[in-house]
C-alpha cells in the first residue's frame, strides 16, 4: 500500500495553502511506504538548507510511523531513543514530519515540512495530511 502521486499532490497543495496562510515559505516532501520520495515542492524563496531537512523529516516519520516531534521527545538525554538521530544516515527528530495513513489506518507514506519554526512546520504538515 503506497501513496499515489495524485494523493501526494493533493497533500502538497493543502500544505502550500497553509504555508501561505502562515506567511512562510516551505519545502514539502512526500515519501511512500518504503520511504522513497514521491513528490516534492520548494516554494519560491524557501530556504535551501531546509530542502534536505524536509525529506529527512518525511523519511523519519515513515521509518518509525510516528510524528518526528514525538521521536524528538524520546531521543533526549536519558530517553529511550537517545542518539537515534545518528541512525539511518541521519534522522530529523523535531516537529514537521507526520505519517500518512489511508482510510483503513495503514501507513502509506509520510510528509516532511521545513522552512519556518517547528510549530509552523508541524502545522503545515498537519494541514497536508488532513487534506487526504
Amino acid at each position: 500500500m503506497n501513496i499515489t502521486l495524485e494523493q501526494a499532490e493533493k497533500i502538497i497543495l493543502a500544505a502550500k495553502e497553509k504555508s501561505v496562510a502562515l506567511h512562510t515559505k516551505m519545502n514539502i516532501a512526500i515519501v511512500d511506504s518504503g520511504a522513497n520520495l514521491v513528490a516534492f515542492a520548494r516554494m519560491n524563496d524557501a530556504w535551501l538548507g531546509s530542502l534536505d531537512i524536509s525529506i529527512k523529516k518525511a523519511k523519519t516519520a515513515r521509518f518509525f510511523d510516528m510524528n518526528t516531534g514525538a521521536i524528538g521527545e524520546l531521543s533526549q538525554p536519558g530517553g529511550a531513543l537517545y542518539n537515534i538521530e545518528h541512525s539511518n544516515n541521519g534522522l530529523i527528530t523535531f516537529p514537521g514530519g507526520i505519517p500518512i495513513k489511508n482510510e483503513q489506518g495503514h501507513v502509506i507514506g509520510a510528509i516532511g515540512v521545513s522552512g519556518s519554526t517547528v510549530e509552523n512546520d508541524h502545522a503545515v504538515a498537519k494541514a497536508g495530511v488532513e487534506a487526504l
